[in-house]
């Protein structure tokens, strides 16, 4: 077994279709090890990628190699652009090209009364763009949550489904409050159940189950005192 002393530098080999990373194949002997640590890699074949042109050179590629790709006529990748590159990384090929027929690009996304998309909106979207909604405080989401582009056009959108409007002058004219809470507006979502009660010296004219009313896409059936 070789002996090695403080900053003595070696030279390793890999074995076929590996390369050292950076090209560089030296290591020095330091008091924390060997550094940089000897590594092996193994090198990019040619990729294959559809409705894209390339420079066919024959080699493999090493990393750290970069490939120059050009997109056919009415095509164009996710950047907009019709050209780009992509590099050999150590494991495999980074920013593979994803070239697409300009008119299979989406606009922007559909409106959502009362919602909004999670992200920034974009000028255009690459096919199997994905774009996520949420409501606004209050409504409830009703449908997917996410949009997907399909050859130029989104998928069905959700909607946002209104609230119910619990206002202190409809209790007021309805001789009913709710039950535990303070008089006061208030804002139920869609499916919940909202419990009433008489105000104070007033009796029931509806039925005992209308005091336990549930909101119903912006809709509820207020109970009655008298």
């Amino acid at each position: 077994m070789n002996q090695y002393g403080l900053d003595d530098v070696i030279t390793y080999q890999c074995r076929n279709g590996f390369y050292p990373p950076l090209l560089r194949n030296t290591t020095k002997c330091t008091r924390v090890g060997w550094v940089p640590r000897p590594r092996c890699v193994q090198h990019c074949d040619m990729p294959i990628f559809e409705n894209t042109r390339a420079v066919i050179t024959g080699r493999p590629f090493r990393p750290n190699d970069t490939l120059d790709y050009q997109c056919l006529d009415g095509y164009e990748n996710r950047d907009g652009s019709t050209n780009g590159s992509m590099v050999c990384g150590e494991d495999g090929w980074l920013h593979l090209p994803t070239c697409f027929k300009s008119a299979d690009k989406c606009g922007l996304p559909p409106v959502v009364s009362n919602g909004d998309i999670t992200s920034f909106p974009l000028e255009g979207y690459p096919p199997g763009s994905r774009v996520r909604y949420q409501c606004q405080a209050y409504y409830e989401l009703r449908g997917p949550t996410d949009v997907i582009c399909s050859y130029g056009k989104w998928s069905k959108p959700p909607r946002c489904i209104d609230p119910c409007v619990i206002s202190e002058e409809i209790m007021n004219e309805k001789n009913i409050q709710l039950k535990g809470k303070d008089n006061k507006t208030y804002y139920v979502k869609t499916g919940n159940i909202i419990q009433f009660m008489c105000k104070s010296g007033r009796k029931v004219v509806t039925s005992e189950e209308s005091f336990q009313a549930v909101c119903r896409e912006g809709t509820v059936e207020f109970p009655r005192c008298e």
